[in-house]
């Protein structure tokens, strides 16, 4: 059997953080006059309490994780750290069920960025913070785990960047330390680099540092129903810049920071990414300028495509526009790369740029295979060679997530929903992209009016797309449990 007791007070002391930071919420509430204050500060103080006595529990149990431990550790956090996030949205406004205040928790962490509530611009100021805050711990958290635990764990071809997310077999935990404690400090300035950049475009202090947390976390919400309509213009090419900076591999930024640039510009992902972006922007500008009757000056199309794009792209889910009037062309293309996602290793969603770079040079290979049946194509990739374990790991990826994102689509439509609407609750859920469209959704895109069970379905998709499926369908072996 698996010792659980490491697994649960690397939780547990990771829930203490997490629970400590409710005190920010609480003072600006508390500083705003709004008495929902004392509800989020008595969330803060049980949490805090039930998490340190977990941690004291398991005090003197071994801080090195096995493979079998790290699986249970990365499924097992993004399911007790969304009941933590639910707590004051249940205690306190906007007094969700179970039901809603995890499914925001969950959205929340997984930095989905689909919420539940239907009026966010009477929310307590505090809320909206711990929203937010929210996101940016789970945009750090994927972080470290892209790079610490899935290279150790092999999924879904993630073992390619072992070298570089630091070979950890047998001490993951002691060296992941380190390591989160270097992409803290790149997550870290990039979000206030970020929050100063807001500010000088025109933000309030306080929206700009909500939103500087859920863009650097690639996350999405937002204090508004609007969204970022409220803020069209130069916040938006602010939030551009930081979207495609925190959809970048942080590894890359890490290196840059200890001098050495190199290695971000001849970063295969990276360039492809801006590609595929500079190629999906172009179209679409082309398009609504030439078939979509506009009034709006060039320019401006310009700028509000290329920020609603790159939105969908890395996952974050901002909106400043209906992009369903746009046509169905780009709305095409706005489903498409949302399927593709940032760079692995970022706060970025969906499959990643890595995958489909391996896919394509697996059906590159076969080709030529068919062609010259009696020759060897090695295939390599940013100039290492990819190995079979990683193609193969890659290709049950690929199957596993759009068998998932079609047994999610069947599932929402037997609920109730409008086809378009589980078309597009399925796509945003497991590539953890944040807009859904359809005739149940409310005029903010809330999903408040789904049914229960779609809501569970949902965030059933959420956790599942963000884990990266096979780290969590490992759990439901037989022989995973046996040790």
């Amino acid at each position: 059997m698996i010792d659980i007791r490491p697994v649960a007070h690397t939780i547990g002391r990771i829930s203490v953080a997490l629970g400590s930071m409710m005190i920010f919420p609480t003072l600006i509430d508390y500083a705003a006059g709004n008495p929902n204050w004392v509800l989020m500060a008595q969330s803060m103080v049980l949490v805090v309490l039930i998490s340190a006595l977990v941690v004291a529990a398991t005090s003197s149990s071994s801080r090195s994780l096995t493979i079998e431990q790290s699986f249970l550790l990365t499924s097992g956090l993004w399911l007790v750290l969304p009941v933590i996030g639910a707590v004051p949205m249940m205690l306190g406004a906007p007094n969700l069920s179970f039901t809603d205040a995890f499914f925001e928790a969950m959205s929340g962490l997984t930095t989905t960025g689909t919420t539940v509530i239907p009026q966010l611009d009477s929310l307590p100021p505090g809320v909206n913070m711990w929203r937010a805050i929210l996101q940016w711990s789970g945009g750090l958290g994927i972080v470290v785990v892209a790079m610490v635990f899935l290279p150790v764990m092999k999924v879904g071809g993630m073992q390619f960047f072992r070298s570089e997310g630091f070979d950890t077999l047998g001490k993951v935990l002691p060296r992941a330390g380190q390591i989160a404690a270097e992409m803290t400090w790149i997550y870290l300035g990039i979000t206030v680099a970020c929050t100063l950049m807001y500010f000088a475009a025109g933000m309030t202090f306080f929206d700009a540092v909500l939103h500087a947390l859920t863009t650097c976390s690639t996350g999405g919400f937002s204090n508004y129903d609007a969204s970022f309509g409220v803020y069209i213009g130069p916040a938006e090419w602010v939030s551009t810049l930081f979207m495609v900076l925190a959809s970048i591999p942080f590894v890359r930024m890490i290196q840059a920071v200890r001098g050495d640039v190199g290695p971000i510009w001849r970063d295969t992902q990276i360039r492809t990414y801006l590609r595929w972006i500079f190629y999906s922007v172009g179209i679409i500008v082309i398009y609504r300028l030439l078939y979509i009757h506009q009034t709006a000056h060039p320019w401006d199309v310009i700028r509000e495509t290329t920020f609603n794009v790159i939105t969908v792209f890395s996952g974050t889910g901002f909106a400043s526009t209906n992009v369903l009037e746009w046509g169905h062309l780009p709305f095409a293309i706005l489903f498409c790369v949302a399927l593709i996602g940032g760079c692995t290793g970022s706060t970025g969603c969906s499959i990643k740029i890595f995958r489909y770079q391996v896919l394509f040079e697996a059906v590159h290979a076969q080709i030529k295979r068919m062609q010259s049946p009696h020759r060897l194509y090695p295939l390599r990739l940013a100039g290492k060679r990819l190995d079979q374990d990683v193609i193969n790991s890659v290709m049950a990826f690929f199957t596993m997530f759009m068998l998932t994102f079609g047994l999610l689509i069947v599932g929402l439509a037997l609920t109730g929903l409008h086809p378009k609407t589980a078309l597009t609750g399925a796509w945003t859920a497991i590539a953890n992209v944040g807009p859904v469209w359809g005739p149940e959704i409310t005029s903010n895109g809330s999903i408040e009016q789904f049914p229960e069970t779609a809501k569970w379905l949902m965030t059933l998709g959420m956790y599942l797309g963000r884990l990266e499926l096979v780290s969590v369908f490992v759990l439901l072996l037989p022989r995973f449990w046996r040790g």
